[in-house]
Order: C-alpha cells, then structure tokens, then sequence
C-alpha cells in the first residue's frame, strides 16, 4: 500500500515526516506540535546548552507521549586562525562604519558546538527515541554509545558516496539533502569543499540514494506541500523532512525581519536564495539579502565554520541591520509556505500527499 510504512514503523510516528531540526529557528513548541499531529518532531541542539537540552526535552515529554528526535552537529572545530578572522574584519569594516557599530564586540554570536563527550553522556541520561546528526556522524565509540541507548540513529547525505559511508557506519535511515534545503548544507567528505556547483538537487539525488542503499531513505529540500511529498516517494524516499514551510508557524522563533522576508516572498509567489559561506562559514542556503549580495555569496575571506558569524553579530543587532546582515534561511520551495499552526500544517501536508498520490492510483 502507497506510501509504505518502513519509515513510521522505525520511527514509531503516525506519519512520514520529520520536522527539520532548525537551530536558532525554534524551540520545543514546534516539535510538541509536530508530534501531536503524528510527524517526528525534532530539537536541534547545537546551539543549546545542555540544562536548556534538558529543559526543553522535559517539556516535551510532559507534552506528548510520541516519539522525537534530538539533532547535533558533528562538525570538528576548526583551529583559531587570526589571520582569517582579522582578514575577515576587514572586508566587512565598512558596513560597521556605515551603521555606527564597534566591531570589537564580535563574541555576541551563539556557538554551534559539535557532539563530543559531554553530548553523549546527554543522551545517555535523556534516552530520546530518535538522534539525527548534521555533517556526518560522531567518531565510532560515541555513535556505538548512542546506538546502545536504543535510539534510532538518522544522518544527512548530500551525494550517493555519503549516504553510503552513512549506511556503512549503520544509520537506521539516510536523509537524502538535496541543494533546494534552506540552512546549511550537511555536506562532509568534501566540507573543505565551497564550491556549490556540483550540489545534486533533491528530485535526482533521492532516486540515486535509495538505489544505492537498503536502509530508508527520507527526501528533504525543495519539500514545503503535498506535491512535492507525493513526488518524493514517487522517486523511492520512505518519508520526507520538511523545514522552510514550518518557519512560518506561529511556533518557529525567528525574528521579525525574517518572518517579513519570508511572508514577503509567500505573497510574491518567489524568493530569490543562494548557498553562502557569509554567515557561518559553511555553504547554507539563505534569502538573498545585502550582506550576500554584496560580500557573497561565497566569500573566500570567511573564516572557517563557524567562526564567520561572530564578527557579523554586531551589524544583525544594529537597529536597521537585522534584515541586511542576519541570515534569513530559507529553502528554494520557501515561497510555497503557509501561516498555520504547526501541527494543522503537518496534517494539511499530508492530506495534500494523499489526494495527489490518490489521482494517479489504478
């Protein structure tokens, strides 16, 4: 019967579709809906200290009794290179000039921490359902820790070579990111790698994953209504994880400037995005605004990940620069996106899967 169930009954969620964990865009709120509505809800936790991990995951549990995935970078931090960084001050001296803002306060960004020790001692206290990771996976003895908890273990691929290395090292699903996601790109056997012209998009990379591998296979990038859904198992995903469309919301936490843009562009009907190293150092897909136009979109003078947003977080927390030098991250689908609740937005997704999948049934 169409979809399958492969996914759901790894899960152990009513539906196929997983929430995008999006670090800085939301908090626990959307994952409780998400849940309840019968998706994966997910927490990124990148950026959150661990008692704000616990916190959250307690309200969660006293919130629904679904199951939720908990989502870490596994990034390596990069040495401290001075020279980068002052290289980097000086491209963008002219904007701190322009605004009136110091550029001496560059510690005001939040930190993106990588999963290490301490990250999984968390999990083994927490015991979420599901633990999904973002650039690779962690070094063997932590993953082997992680798998002993029972949790599900899920991990990105953007191209057929690393959704094989996932599948090698025994993730229970590969998500399949095509080049439309909005965020960063989970790209990590070529992470040196700044040049985007060769990211597969999602409609050829998911047909080539899921012939490649035997685990499930979930479609994420470019996914924001049921057509897209309806194509994504099509094409052989097992589920699809969607993000741009939640970031409109009530739940998701984004600023003012960035639920402006996104309305702006919904209302438009189009939006106009790039992969750009300006704001973390790492390829990301966001709206295209001053600060990529004009430095970007991939800047040789950006640090290396995630060192490039500390010295941009003056010029975001200036009066008028919130919508030219913050990143407004945004899938190309982000136009499509609908201001709803959470969770009647989980079920309209795959009310709208279902009615185009049932045109093309006999």
């Amino acid at each position: 019967m169409w979809p399958g169930t492969r996914l759901t009954e790894l899960l152990g969620s009513r539906l196929p579709i997983v929430q995008a964990p999006m670090a800085g865009a939301q908090g626990a709120d959307l994952t409780i809906a998400v849940c309840e509505a019968g998706g994966l809800g997910s927490l990124p936790c990148a950026m959150l200290r661990h008692e704000q991990v616990r916190s959250e995951v307690a309200r969660i549990r006293e919130q629904t009794e679904a199951p939720f995935s908990l989502n870490f970078f596994c990034h390596a931090g990069a040495e401290p290179d001075p020279d980068s960084e002052e290289r980097w001050r000086r491209r963008l001296a002219p904007y701190f000039v322009e605004l009136g803002v110091e550029a001496s306060s560059t510690d005001a960004a939040p930190s993106r921490s990588g999963f290490d020790e301490a990250a999984c001692a968390l999990v083994e206290d927490l015991r979420p359902p599901v633990v999904s990771f973002h650039f690779g996976l962690p070094e063997a003895g932590l993953l082997a820790r992680v798998r002993a908890t029972g949790a599900r273990v899920l991990s990105s691929a953007t191209s057929v070579e690393e959704g094989l290395w996932l599948e090698e090292r025994g993730v229970d699903a590969v998500i399949a990111q095509g080049a439309e996601a909005g965020g960063h790109q989970a790209t990590f056997l070529r992470a040196d790698v700044t040049d985007v012209s060769e990211q597969v998009g999602t409609f050829a990379l998911v047909p080539l994953i899921a012939s490649a591998v035997r685990v499930p296979v979930v479609a994420a990038g470019g996914i924001g209504e049921g057509r897209a859904i309806a194509a994504a198992f099509a094409l052989g995903a097992s589920g699809v994880q969607v993000g741009s469309a939640y970031l409109f919301t009530e739940e998701a936490t984004i600023a003012p400037a960035h639920r402006a843009a996104l309305e702006a562009a919904a209302a438009a009907g189009s939006a106009r995005t790039a992969l750009t190293n300006v704001f973390s150092g790492r390829p990301a897909r966001s709206m295209v605004n001053r600060i990529v136009e004009e430095v970007g979109p991939i800047s040789a003078d950006a640090p290396a990940f995630p060192s490039a947003g500390r010295a941009l977080a003056p010029l975001r927390s200036a009066p008028e620069g919130a919508a030219q030098f913050a990143s407004l991250w945004a899938g190309q689908a982000a136009p499509l996106g609908r201001s709803l609740p959470a969770s009647d937005l989980t079920r309209l997704l795959w009310d709208e899967a279902v009615a185009v999948a049932g045109q093309f049934a006999g």
